[in-house]
């Protein structure tokens, strides 16, 4: 349970209503309809990748969905992240129902065995908690209970905020396929795969797992925000976990590592960024005022609406004095404006790391995470290894949450964009200077490994 209790949390999933909660049909549609309003009026744009006729056809067939009138937490949540979904923003979001989820597995619930990662648009095991040896990793499922698994796949994305395929795969990844399968079919007792093997279609019954002793005790967390600093052979390797949590332990880290770099003199730094959930700007740029030779900035571009909804949330959380929050008060409601951050300045010449830098990334660097690799790639400090990023390095993001007043559900929302720092605005991921495909069928690491073969070569 306390590794369940850990992805809940530490996944910043945001516990909202009570998972016994029951909602009438006019509850839902009257938050339905508000949450239509703030991803129109309160996002930052809704239409940056629908358009208005989709947005407004998604709403109307959700009404028509809403037909008891007593709806639990989940079916709600289900409904409403079909909502959201629409305006396909990784950053505009519901979260997971954690609620409804914990108190089922605590219940002796059950889960689908398999974790499964994608690539190349096919479907292999990752892990098997099951004991059925038939479905060993890496081998390519074709269907769960006569669904193809681009029909599963299907069913599952609108659950998961992304501007594309790439990401939401790598949500599920992230998350876990028997948790969201979980989320969206129910509980199944038993499972009839169909698998690849040795070039002919299979079908193997393969019962369910218990979902707290047959599968959460067991799992690894994908992200884990673990920090790692040691030397391979020559070559500093630093892990950053993520750039979120307590600033002073962050910067603590990050001085700490420096000060035995300089002390032994190393000319390569390995900076690992994947698996990374993101986090603070001012956590990603006093790592990289280690490493700059000028003033930087984490994007070329950064602008923000404000609106009713922002406001509420900055005169309650957030300290009005501060300039950002000042800013958003004094505009104009649904008003877009431009925001400049200072230029960050770099370490003083006598403690930077000016050796070589290479940075890794994969599906699974996230967010800020992205962003910092862009950073050290548009301004030329590092040569990145891996794959492409899930999230995009121009973004929009910025978030703040809003409670439903009804449901008390919770809405992640973007009032900000941000534009990388060479400018570009193409909707892609970081790409790597040296391409490593990262295989999730084993426990190798491939990205890693890579590196330094072409480092000792």
């Amino acid at each position: 349970m306390r590794k369940l209790l850990f992805f809940i949390l530490g996944s910043s999933f945001l516990i909202s209503a009570n998972a016994q909660s029951r909602f009438s049909k006019q509850q839902v549609a009257e938050d339905l309809e508000e949450l239509k309003n703030l991803l129109i009026n309160a996002n930052y744009d809704a239409y940056a990748y629908t358009t208005k006729a989709e947005f407004d056809s998604v709403y109307d067939g959700l009404k028509t969905e809403i037909k008891t009138d007593s709806l639990n937490f989940l079916e709600t949540t289900n409904l409403f992240q079909r909502m959201v979904d629409v305006v396909k923003m990784g950053h505009t979001s519901i979260p997971f129902p954690a609620q409804s989820y914990i108190e089922y597995v605590s219940g002796g619930g059950t889960v689908f065995p398999l974790e499964l990662t994608f690539e190349d648009d096919k479907s292999f095991v990752r892990k098997n908690w099951s004991a059925t040896e038939a479905l060993r990793p890496g081998t390519e499922i074709l269907s769960i209970n006569g669904m193809p698994m681009p029909e599963v796949l299907a069913k599952l994305h609108p659950h998961l905020a992304g501007e594309r395929e790439y990401l939401k795969n790598a949500k599920i990844e992230l998350f876990s396929l028997p948790r969201i399968y979980w989320q969206v079919f129910g509980s199944v007792s038993s499972f009839q795969v169909e698998a690849l093997q040795d070039g002919k279609s299979v079908l193997v019954e393969v019962p369910s797992v218990a979902g707290i002793a047959g599968y959460e005790s067991l799992r690894n967390e994908t992200l884990d925000g673990v920090q790692d600093f040691r030397f391979i052979q020559n070559k500093a390797y630093m892990k950053l976990g993520s750039f979120s949590g307590e600033e002073e332990h962050f910067k603590a880290f990050v001085d700490s590592a420096f000060t035995e770099i300089r002390k032994t003199k190393t000319d390569t730094l390995i900076l690992d960024l994947r698996n990374n959930s993101g986090g603070n700007d001012s956590q990603s740029d006093y790592l990289l005022s280690y490493i700059a030779d000028r003033p930087f900035r984490w994007n070329s571009a950064f602008s923000l609406k404000t609106s009713k909804a922002l406001k509420e949330h900055v005169r309650s959380e957030r300290d009005t004095t501060a300039a950002f929050w000042k800013e958003a008060l004094a505009h104009a409601d649904g008003e877009i404006y431009d925001y400049a951050f200072e230029p960050y300045e770099p370490k003083p010449e006598n403690q930077r790391f000016t050796g070589t830098v290479y940075a890794l990334i994969n599906r699974q660097s996230h967010s800020q995470a992205a962003v910092t690799a862009s950073q050290l790639q548009d301004y030329g400090w590092a040569t990145l290894v891996g794959e492409e990023t899930g999230d995009y390095p121009s973004l929009y993001a910025s978030v703040f949450y809003v409670k439903l007043p009804q449901t008390g559900i919770v809405v992640q929302l973007s009032k900000g964009k941000s534009v990388r720092v060479n400018g570009s605005d193409a909707e892609e991921g970081v790409i790597p200077n040296l391409n490593i495909r990262d295989h999730l069928l084993d426990d190798k690491d491939e990205i890693l490994d890579g590196l330094l073969h072409v480092l000792y070569r």
